[in-house]
């Protein structure tokens, strides 16, 4: 599936903020010149710069312009696991690995809350750097009747948790678990280490405002972070708190 307009857009101005050709403090180009340089509406600029706002890669200001924010060039893997990251950009592509709808009693964690029988899309994907590198691996599992055309998206560039919103699926609750492992032979060819190095595991659990699951995931990192447990509640719509 061809990659939307406002991506393309998006992923033009990434790279030449992570080239260095545009550093920090740098001014974009207007939204009319961006406009004519893509043969673009202008709602399809507004959007792929919004994204940016929300990947922490450009500030806006009113009546001043777009400007390279402090550090974008900075790669930030938590994002991958930040209950309430907005936008579609998690800073670099995806590897799809697989991508299919399977029964629940065939996933390889156990949903206690699920009938066995049931269908779940599994979601596998590597994370890649600016070098294509591999920076982690994640595994999404999710009830199909919550997302019934999760798998019709461009994975390669998909954050779930933004398509969650998007699509009006009430996310309600989430919790996230962080717990050290070895490093199996597989994941240590990947990331280029050696087997049984420590590693953190990040897994994230959600569920919708009726109480049922709505995903579960984990993450593997290759670069060491801190421990932690999180849990969150997104605000809802209307909710002025």
């Amino acid at each position: 599936m061809p990659r939307a307009l406002h991506a393309q857009i998006r992923a033009d101005l990434e790279a030449r903020i992570r080239s260095g050709e545009w550093p920090p403090g740098t001014r974009l180009p207007t939204e009319a010149e961006l406009q004519r340089a893509h043969g673009v509406s202008r709602v399809t600029v507004q959007r792929a710069l919004r994204d940016l706002v929300n990947a922490g890669m450009v500030r806006r200001f009113r009546r001043r312009g777009t400007f390279v924010a402090p550090g974008a060039g900075e790669e930030n893997l938590l994002r991958s696991v930040n209950l309430l990251a907005e936008g579609e950009d998690h800073r670099g592509p995806h590897r799809v690995v697989d991508a299919r709808v399977i029964a629940a009693r065939d996933a390889d964690v156990e949903l206690a809350e699920i009938d066995k029988d049931s269908p779940i899309i599994r979601l596998e994907r590597v994370k890649l750097d600016k070098q294509d590198r591999p920076v982690a691996t994640e595994t999404h599992y999710v009830p199909f009747h919550v997302a019934p055309h999760l798998l019709d998206e461009p994975l390669e560039d998909l954050v779930t948790l933004t398509y969650y919103r998007r699509n009006d699926i009430p996310i309600a609750r989430a919790r996230m678990y962080v717990d050290p492992i070895a490093l199996t032979p597989e994941l240590a060819a990947l990331f280029d280490r050696q087997p049984g190095a420590a590693v953190f595991r990040f897994r994230r659990v959600l569920w919708l405002d009726s109480g049922a699951l709505a995903e579960m995931a984990s993450f593997v990192l290759a670069e060491d972070t801190h421990f932690y447990v999180e849990q969150t509640y997104p605000p809802r719509r209307g909710d002025n708190r």
